[in-house]
């Protein structure tokens, strides 16, 4: 089988995972707008395409996929996944699957704050957030919510711009500065804490068949690096309630709060987490899963089979590459690829 991975930029690791649960004679093809994306060098084949907001760029993806025979595209960055899902049906009429959600759902994702009012619209606990300046300020003149609360980007990814503010004027001066921020109730307190969820999508059933679920001991720009594994059948039974309003399609990274005995829903990017590297390394391999639907059968469930207490820690490594005048590509050591 082969495999398209898009935008695949520092994501590395993820390949690496790839290659060792492929079946023998299957194929990564990698792309990225830079030949400086380490992660292109790890695939079997690479290619320079144009930015994702390119008028020529689903095209470009398009001739690869006829090109290389590729049987499941999926990409790395949250601003792709709309993309992929408005033009599923092209991908289908060449024999792509596309591992991302239908277009509605990926709407909603990508923008927190339309998130947040769809997860109330459909009952489903999640982290009071706010739209604009005034909003939160109306919220804490009424005691609906008390300071410190969390801004960040409205349709931010790796957590970037995000951070607590403690004072009405700082309050004021973010939203003035930045009008796309959102602002949300600060979950902390005894007993509370963060934590993700990798979630597969049967693509054939449509139903979540996998389940890993690890709280967060450290976060960085770009998510958690040091996550430690658990479980708990009421997670999971909140986890298979909140998706019932999606449509999601193969891997999906859920982001949740505990908090006086609840769980809450806080955002979901349906894409491969950045730390679904544990999941994998506890043997939760959605790679197998994927290679079974793409087969056209549909996976039994998997959810909680995998160990607690499983420790995950990120590490920085190093692709090193010459570059050549007649290519746009790096000359790195085909040694990297095995």
């Amino acid at each position: 089988m082969n495999f398209l991975m898009l935008s695949v930029g520092r994501r590395g690791e993820l390949i690496k995972d790839f290659r060792q649960s492929m079946e023998p004679g299957s194929r990564i093809i990698a792309t990225d707008n830079s030949p400086f994306a380490p992660a292109l060098y790890l695939a079997d084949k690479q290619y320079i395409v144009p930015r994702i907001t390119d008028p020529d760029y689903i095209d470009t993806i398009l001739d690869i996929c006829r090109n290389e025979l590729i049987q499941a595209v999926t990409t790395f960055i949250d601003p792709e996944i709309s993309l992929l899902a408005d033009h599923r049906e092209r991908f289908s009429a060449v024999g792509v699957e596309v591992l991302a959600p239908y277009k509605e759902s990926a709407r909603i994702c990508f923008d927190k704050y339309e998130m947040f009012k769809y997860l109330e619209a459909h009952n489903i606990r999640t982290v009071r957030t706010w739209g604009t300046f005034s909003e939160v300020k109306e919220a804490l003149d009424s005691g609906l919510v008390t300071l410190p609360v969390f801004v960040k980007p409205r349709t931010g990814s790796g957590s970037v711009g995000a951070r607590k503010i403690s004072d009405v004027e700082s309050l004021y001066a973010a939203f003035e500065q930045d009008p796309g921020l959102i602002a949300q109730e600060y979950m902390a307190g005894d007993g509370c804490f963060d934590l993700d969820a990798d979630v597969y999508i049967d693509t054939v059933s449509h139903q979540p068949v996998a389940i890993f679920s690890k709280k967060k001991i450290s976060t960085t720009i770009g998510g958690a690096n040091k996550t430690i594994s658990f479980k708990d059948e009421k997670l999971f039974a909140f986890i298979k309630d909140s998706l019932r309003c999606f449509q999601f399609n193969g891997p999906i990274d859920a982001d949740f709060f505990y908090k006086d005995g609840e769980y809450y829903l806080s955002e979901i990017n349906p894409r491969f987490g950045g730390a679904y590297l544990h999941a994998y390394g506890a043997g939760v391999d959605f790679i197998k899963l994927i290679e079974n639907n793409l087969k056209g059968n549909e996976n039994e469930s998997i959810i909680g089979q995998y160990s607690e207490n499983v420790v995950m820690m990120m590490y920085d490594s190093v692709v090193i590459g010459q570059l050549e005048d007649d290519s746009p590509l790096l000359k790195v050591s085909s040694s990297l690829r095995n």
